[in-house]
């Protein structure tokens, strides 16, 4: 495949609204109508529990896992970076759903790293699941690990399209969290249980 090819895929891939599907599927609901609205990973399982929650997850890391690792053994490292960038931008914004709101990147950013930056996936993952289980909020987790990419970047001596991604990624994950942190503010953010359902007003 082509660099441009490889990209292309990665938004495909991206595109994939696992969290939509599979509660269509297994609840024959549509989780853009329950909890925050989005079809991520974190909103499945804080709507509908940690089953689908974990599998809509794996589903999210790899497909920004598979296109960044495909774009760095096939073409180079910057192919993998941009491949998963684009992988996240299909998340947030799935063809699939017509261009429609996603899911917030958080467990797609994670697979991409993981293929381009593995040691930058590790820190950061130790940093989400350290947030998260004082805090028992993945919007938390999820704004506190966005912080911590670059720097993590920077410190563990990546090049500068790694740091220049992470920087690119951890805003724009921060951003798609706005509405959480607005309700963190109010006081109207939910927890997310680690057995059984929470639902989000």
């Amino acid at each position: 495949m082509t660099f441009a090819g490889i990209v292309a895929f990665g938004y495909l891939l991206g595109s994939c609204p696992w969290g939509y599907w599979l509660v269509r599927i297994f609840r024959g609901e549509d989780v853009r109508s329950r909890g925050s609205g989005a079809t991520g990973a974190s909103n499945v399982w804080r709507t509908y529990g940690p089953r689908l929650g974990l599998a809509v997850m794996l589903l999210d890391v790899l497909k920004g896992f598979a296109p960044a690792l495909l774009g760095v053994l096939a073409v180079s490292n910057l192919c993998g970076i941009l491949a998963g960038a684009a992988a996240m931008a299909g998340h947030a914004r799935p063809v699939f759903l017509r261009f429609a709101r996603g899911g917030k990147m958080v467990a797609t950013a994670g697979g991409v790293l993981f293929a381009v930056a593995p040691w930058v996936a590790v820190v950061v993952g130790a940093v989400w699941l350290a947030t998260f289980a004082i805090s028992r909020y993945p919007s938390v987790a999820s704004v506190v690990s966005a912080i911590a990419l670059p720097i993590a970047a920077l410190v563990l001596g990546y090049d500068v399209a790694v740091i220049v991604f992470a920087a690119i990624a951890g805003a724009s994950i921060i951003v798609l969290h706005r509405s959480n942190l607005r309700r963190l503010r109010a006081g109207t953010e939910n927890r997310v249980r680690l057995r059984g359902t929470a639902h989000q007003t």
